[in-house]
């Protein structure tokens, strides 16, 4: 009786076809869980030519602005404050808060500013509206001459809102 059993002579061939399988999965899986986002480090920073003094450091030292909104009851702006100023509650209220940012930074575009932070603190029941046109009096204002923007201040933060009765309100 003969037993058959393979020869030792023949080669055992691997299968591509399921290997390219698994390659082609892998591929596929990768490519819907990766996520996009900005690269890691890329910073714009522009470097000094020379190490500035203490002296000068010192002496540039740019308030933070804080800026306080106080709503009525029907969601209407009672006041409008800079700091412990009240700028009123009319139309021109803003126009005083732009002019007043101006005052505190001294001129646009001046590279300082890029610091300076504005917190603006606005009551819980303020109508929206108020909220974006102080924002706006805070970074800048439209030039008619030059028909460009000119930018005070680019870092805008908000307070927590506060609701009326609670603490700190």
């Amino acid at each position: 009786m003969k037993l058959r059993g393979k020869k030792s002579d023949d080669k055992i061939e691997t299968q591509m076809a399921p290997m390219i399988d698994v390659v082609f999965q892998l591929l596929i899986f990768f490519m819907l869980t990766l996520k996009i986002i900005e690269p890691e480090g890329d910073f714009n920073i522009n470097m000094p030519i020379a190490a500035p003094s203490q002296q000068q450091n010192d002496e540039i030292n740019l308030p933070d602005i804080k800026v306080r909104l106080e709503a009525a009851e029907n969601g209407l702006l009672n006041s409008l404050k800079l700091g412990g100023q009240n700028l009123g509650n009319d139309e021109n209220a803003f126009l005083r808060l732009n002019a007043e940012i101006l005052k505190i930074i001294g001129r646009p575009g001046n590279p300082l500013t890029k610091d300076v932070e504005v917190e603006i603190d606005a009551d819980y029941g303020l109508n929206y509206e108020y909220v974006i046109r102080a924002v706006s009096a805070c970074t800048g204002r439209f030039d008619q001459n030059s028909k460009q923007v000119v930018r005070y201040v680019e870092k805008i933060k908000f307070a927590p809102p506060r609701r009326e009765g609670a603490p700190g309100a």
